[in-house]
């Protein structure tokens, strides 16, 4: 038997009738994200006198209970006269596997690498057809010597990682108090307020032009033998982290853990492949949600990408990079993001890309998500979360994640998916071992 060992399949449909046959339309930020899907992974480490079977009895029981709020999640796709795909609201629900792995979470963690991780969290791509597969699955791995795993897998179609995260959050607020602090709500996109004066307001074509190249250009290759690295920046090392970022002038605004991280892994990265005419090409990825006045309940995707102007920036100067990054952040404003989903929605006819990475480094903001905030049980809270944005394309991916509790209000999680090779350069660049010095938490 192998370190994990799959024990069973189910489905989990809604505890209360839902709508059946009811149509739910996907927006066109959800259809650009078609060929992606997500991965995350919560470890708990469970406490003495807690029985596995009870838990697992308790996790399946209230997850009947949360999907009554989550009719898209439980339905299945169909495609509308116009060939676009819907969810189908028919509680065909979520699949859900059941599995055990030797030894205990916090030995796991010590030695996990990117290709066990993903032992932990089951997914199937869509099926020839849709209508039987399922777009959501969870994994529920027990450790033989205490703790949990909890892997949540979804098509991006349907699902952000912020939305995927609230899932995860709401399920576990059934679990422990009996009710959603934060139900979802699955309204289309807002339409744009209108501006005083139209004729004043000037398209932001830099946000457009980027969608443009990606939807209208080739196909970028998907990355071989690619690996993950996880690191972990503390407070005091985030905090160091952005004192380098800080803008030469000093004139400028402070820059975020984000803004910061970004920069230094942009230049490193860029090293690391050699690049001898500036730095690679950079876009970052941001949610939308509070730009555009939705809240955190909004379900299905509102996370938009904005190139990254590296145009002066010089090869080795952090401070450049973040400045540029924080720039590139600016530019995500209101008119900006509903100008860009006017300009889509004008244009729907087009397929879906093969990857919204292009060509690109992709760097993806998560610092803001709550993926400790989803304790099951009072001594079973979120140990720690990894999340995969799949699949790997283009220059690859880095993902800035809040830092377990406990770690100060400016730590954060790094993780970086990129070929095999760049790893390993990566992890002796001088900047990353010698001067900053994170805390490896999963070695590629």
């Amino acid at each position: 038997m192998g370190e994990v060992a799959y024990i069973s399949k189910s489905t989990a449909v809604s505890s209360k009738t839902v709508q059946l046959g009811k149509l739910y339309s996907l927006s066109v930020l959800d259809r650009l994200m078609e060929n992606h899907h997500i991965r995350m992974v919560y470890y708990f480490r469970s406490s003495a006198g807690m029985v596995a079977g009870d838990l697992i009895r308790k996790l399946k029981e209230s997850i009947t209970e949360m999907l009554v709020c989550y009719p898209v999640v439980t339905g299945r796709l169909v495609r509308n006269d116009e060939g676009k795909w819907m969810v189908k609201s028919n509680d065909a629900g979520v699949r859900i596997s059941e599995a055990r792995a030797k030894g205990s979470v916090e030995s796991w963690l010590q030695k996990v690498d990117r290709e066990k991780e993903l032992l932990l969290v089951y997914w199937e791509s869509m099926l020839h057809k849709p209508y039987f597969w399922s777009t959501f699955y969870v994994q529920l791995t027990i450790f033989e010597e205490g703790g949990l795993a909890v892997g949540l897998s979804c098509s991006h179609l349907l699902s952000d990682p912020i939305s995927a995260s609230t899932f995860i959050r709401a399920w576990a607020e059934i679990a422990l108090n009996g009710n959603i602090l934060l139900p979802p709500f699955f309204h289309p996109l807002p339409p744009r307020r209108l501006p005083i004066n139209r004729a004043q307001e000037k398209p932001n074509t830099h946000f457009i032009n980027g969608y443009k190249s990606i939807i209208e250009g080739l196909n970028p290759v998907q990355a071989h033998n690619v690996k993950t690295l996880t690191l972990l920046f503390t407070d005091q090392i985030a905090q160091s982290c952005m004192g380098l970022a800080q803008p030469n002038t000093n004139m400028g605004p402070s820059p975020s853990p984000f803004q910061a991280l970004a920069g230094l892994f942009w230049v490193c990265i860029s090293r690391v492949r050699g690049e001898r005419n500036g730095l690679m090409g950079l876009s970052i990825c941001e949610d939308a949600r509070k730009l555009i006045g939705l809240d955190k309940g909004f379900f299905g995707n509102c996370m938009v990408y904005n190139k990254v102007d590296g145009a002066g920036v010089e090869p080795n100067s952090i401070s450049q990079a973040a400045t540029a990054v924080g720039e590139a952040m600016v530019r995500m404003n209101y008119e900006g993001i509903m100008g860009l989903i006017e300009w889509l929605e004008s244009s729907n006819g087009q397929s879906p890309p093969p990857s919204m990475d292009g060509d690109d480094l992709i760097c993806i903001n998560l610092e803001d998500s709550d993926l400790y905030s989803a304790p099951f049980d009072e001594c079973l809270e979120p140990l720690h979360v990894s999340c995969y944005v799949e699949p790997v394309v283009g220059r690859g991916k880095v993902l800035v994640l809040p830092s377990p509790l406990g770690e100060g209000p400016m730590g954060r999680v790094v993780m970086v998916t990129l070929p095999e090779d760049e790893v390993v350069k990566l992890c002796e660049d001088d900047l990353i071992k010698r001067i900053f010095s994170p805390i490896i938490l999963m070695r590629a």
